[in-house]
């Protein structure tokens, strides 16, 4: 066995809970150290600069997550189609995969940052970013805007090697360029003095160096999923299949992050305490959901590859495993942020009044993270079984429509950062309960398909 098939994972066959865990923990990892490079943007700024340096980069993330969620959904496709090719052992397939993938993550990511350079100042202007805070809150989003392909390309790149069960060397990629960004950040806010353009600068940098790193992995590989620079074109059968499961993912992501510039707008309105606090809390629980979210992506990963392997029963199991896990990692995370949130929201800035509003973002939130957790998995194990429209649009309208409801209908009759953010809970709850009814439909057809394909074929012998 060579160095490197020691990272790919046969998800098809053996046991199901020991692959999800050891799938899923270093995913998780990953996860958590992706949030630290702007955890660590936030740190900084909050105990070496400025409130209104950390508000301003406390305003960047729901524009940011808005321009990169269709490319994610994207991704998440490519990692649906791997998978699946994968488990079916369709080399010529899996290779037209990886080399489309890789190609439209370049020119969309040029795309992205030219775009995104442009839209900037309109954004900001429509997300109601205080004077004081907006000019380096633009300078920060044009530094990200520019760096953004390599974002991407690390994405799909490890999209890619998720898909076929590696795990492991994304984190290290990962660790490595969190310890790179921090270091950065240091030198560039303390000595430097380049607050805002600094910590901008840092991660960039650091995204750059994770996006080399993955895909040298992939063209120093020796599997069937090896990527060659010669090889990159655009096979357009793979890739209208790969924006049929993904266009409808990205698409998701991008109202859903729609609906979450609109109730930043409202944060943005209680004034830049409000801001960083909110920004501190946002980014522990997205340490949080980090872990949960690993378990939903190995649901995925899992429906994917054991669909192509037909291995039908697998693709229950391994749903009820990640809907367990998923949950526990949210009660126990959240449970320990909520318990020490005060120390906790300390190290991203001392102040009481910032503290006393990340506080009550965090009660509001983390009491209900089980219900995003099962949100995540049942929207995961869809897409992973090639389902994307239905969970799109039940987003959609549970949690876009929902939520931008909610602001301008019941908000305004009781002003509280505690009445904005229980808006969260009620639409994870109604896109729980339907999305639950529409995965069991789901897999009760494959099953009943599975077992007349079964019948006939024993019918023609």
């Amino acid at each position: 066995m060579s160095g490197v098939k020691k990272y790919k994972m046969d998800m098809c066959h053996g046991p199901l809970f020991s692959k999800i865990v050891r799938l899923a923990v270093p995913l998780a990892m990953a996860n958590a150290l992706a949030l630290m490079f702007h955890a660590a943007d936030l740190m900084v700024l909050g105990h070496f600069a400025s409130a209104d340096a950390m508000a301003a980069v406390g305003a960047a993330p729901a524009f940011t997550t808005l321009m990169l969620n269709l490319f994610w959904g994207i991704g998440s496709g490519v990692n649906v189609l791997v998978a699946r090719y994968t488990g079916a052992k369709d080399k010529l397939h899996l290779e037209k995969t990886i080399h489309t993938a890789i190609l439209f993550a370049i020119a969309g990511g040029i795309v992205l940052a030219v775009a995104g350079c442009f839209i900037t100042k309109p954004v900001l202007r429509m997300m109601e970013v205080p004077e004081g805070i907006f000019d380096k809150a633009c300078l920060y989003l044009w530094i990200w805007c520019l760096g953004s392909p390599f974002m991407i390309l690390y994405s799909f790149g490890s999209a890619i090697l998720r898909a076929v069960g590696d795990t492991k060397r994304p984190l290290i990629y990962m660790s490595i360029a969190g310890v790179v960004n921090v270091l950065l950040n240091l030198f560039f806010v303390t000595v430097c003095k380049m607050d805002v353009a600094g910590v901008a600068i840092a991660t960039k940098i650091s995204n750059a160096l994770s996006a080399i790193l993955v895909l040298a992995a992939l063209a120093r590989s020796k599997e069937d999923y090896q990527f060659f620079w010669k090889k990159l074109t655009f096979y357009f059968p793979v890739f209208k299949e790969m924006l049929r499961i993904g266009i409808p993912a990205g698409v998701q992501g991008a109202l859903f992050s729609l609906s979450n510039m609109i109730i930043q707008g409202t944060i943005n309105s209680f004034g830049s305490d409000a801001i960083a606090g909110s920004t501190a809390a946002l980014s522990l629980e997205g340490i949080v959901h980090a872990g949960a979210t690993a378990f939903a992506l190995a649901a995925m990963s899992f429906a994917g590859q054991n669909h192509g392997g037909r291995q039908y029963k697998r693709i229950m199991k391994s749903i009820y495993i990640c809907l367990a896990c998923s949950c526990c990692v949210m009660v126990i995370g959240g449970g320990i942020i909520l318990l020490f949130h005060t120390q906790f929201l300390s190290i991203y800035n001392p102040d009481p009044e910032v503290i006393k509003w990340g506080t009550i973002r965090l009660f509001c939130q983390l009491t209900f993270y089980p219900l995003l957790a099962i949100m995540e998995v049942e929207n995961s194990a869809l897409r992973g079984l090639g389902h994307s429209f239905w969970p799109m649009i039940i987003t959609l309208m549970g949690a876009c429509v929902f939520r931008v409801i909610w602001v301008f209908t019941i908000f305004p009759h009781y002003k509280t950062m505690s009445n904005l953010m229980i808006s969260y809970p009620v639409s994870w709850l109604l896109i729980c309960i339907v999305n639950g009814i529409l995965l069991i439909w789901v897999c009760r057809r494959m099953l009943i398909r599975a077992s007349k394909r079964q019948f006939d074929v024993l019918t023609v012998k």
